[in-house]
């Protein structure tokens, strides 16, 4: 899926009705290009192994075909790719539309978003320091086989630090999981409660709260209780947040039910602070989800943004006079992120962006925007790409 988009063009170069083609057969070609031109497998065992897989597909009168095409691609393919990558969003594997829209909206930084978006992620881990002190767990991993490093610009906020990992490996492996020490979540993703200052005793919102990762932040940066209610609209994945509560020792109110419908689970009982992590196009996260390249549309952006408005809209109205609201989102389109709070404000009389760490004051490479802070996927902060702003509830109304 990561270098899909190069490698399609390069292999339908060499057939000569590719539309025609069966999906299956068609997907391994493509599969079979990858390991010639991306893996260290010697490119002779690749075509006898594609070929044998035609049979194992269904689809053995095909296995003539997946032979001489492929046993050409491996002459053929430094020529191939000449041609392919003249157009530069082949060349990165992104689709048209997202590398215009990278180019448009980022043309200083775009380069490093696309290059990012092609590399293997880091297996990042939110260390509970309140637990395990930070020196103390990187002892613990080198014990059990480990490197690891910590982000030294996430220590000492909301009582947890980023390690990460020299190599991903299973959670079971990790020293302390089960004991609730540590989680795995992008260094990015850690900043939410950070700038939701949510202080003990308080009602707090997790609007999209699945699969828990910040709401079991939340309550963990707290200093005492928090009257926690993490709602998500997707009743499948409300398991994963109990599971992760459970696991931490934490405890929260968790609840199937539309946030654009507060009638559904609200009590009307206004909270204090609410966190409205949107769902959104995902732009930030595709070096971890590359599949999202193929899968996103030029037109998605638009329907994202109505429905971000909508959830955003509906949490504020849920707000206490004087209480603050984080915006965020995995996506590194202005379109979600700023347009829409930027809309919002000019809507809601009662709205307004609230202080907070602006560009570098709160993460390395972070980018300061009409309102809120933008970080870009592999930007100087290493995380995925993530948007913040904050917002506050006047009492006057003007």
């Amino acid at each position: 899926m990561r270098w899909y988009l190069r490698l399609r063009p390069a292999v339908d170069a060499l057939l000569n009705r590719p539309g025609t083609l069966a999906g299956d057969v068609h997907a391994l070609l493509v599969t079979a290009a990858h390991q010639i031109e991306y893996s260290r497998d010697a490119p002779a065992l690749v075509v006898s192994l594609a070929v044998d897989a035609t049979r194992a597909l269904g689809q053995p009168r095909a296995s003539g075909l997946v032979n001489a095409v492929l046993r050409r691609f491996v002459r053929e393919r430094q020529a191939l790719f000449a041609r392919a990558d003249g157009n530069p969003a082949v060349a990165a594997a992104h689709p048209g539309w997202l590398y215009e829209a990278l180019a448009h909206d980022w043309p200083a930084h775009y380069g490093q978003v696309v290059q990012a978006n092609n590399a293997h992620p880091p297996m990042v881990l939110r260390l509970r320091t309140r637990r395990r002190a930070p020196a103390e767990y990187l002892g613990d991993l080198a014990a059990a086989g480990l490197g690891g490093r910590l982000l030294e610009w996430t220590a000492g906020h909301a009582g947890s630090a980023a390690v990460v990992l020299d190599r991903p490996v299973s959670v079971a492996a990790l020293p302390g999981f089960r004991e609730g020490w540590v989680s795995v979540q992008d260094a990015g993703a850690q900043l939410a409660p950070r700038l939701l200052e949510a202080l003990p005793g308080m009602r707090v919102l997790d609007a999209c709260a699945a699969p828990g990762s910040k709401a079991s932040h939340l309550l963990e940066a707290a200093a005492g209780p928090l009257d926690l209610t993490a709602v998500d609209v997707d009743a499948g994945r409300l398991g994963r947040i109990e599971e992760n509560l459970q696991r931490l020792g934490l405890a929260a109110r968790v609840v199937a039910a539309d946030v654009r419908d507060p009638g559904s689970f609200w009590d009307g009982a206004p909270y204090d602070r609410i966190l409205v992590d949107a769902p959104c196009s995902g732009t930030g996260v595709i070096r971890r989800h590359p599949d999202i390249k193929l899968l996103r549309r030029a037109g998605d952006v638009a329907g994202f943004a109505r429905v971000q408005l909508e959830i955003l809209t509906a949490a504020f109205g849920m707000l206490a006079p004087g209480g603050r609201l984080v915006y965020s989102t995995c996506s590194v389109l202005p379109a979600e992120n700023e347009a829409v709070v930027g809309r919002f404000l000019a809507e809601e009389r009662r709205a307004v962006a609230a202080p907070m760490p602006v560009g570098e004051a709160l993460a390395p490479g972070g980018l300061g925007r009409a309102v809120g802070t933008q970080l870009l996927t592999g930007g100087a902060a290493g995380t995925d790409g993530f948007y913040y702003a904050c917002l506050e509830k006047t009492t006057s109304g003007t």
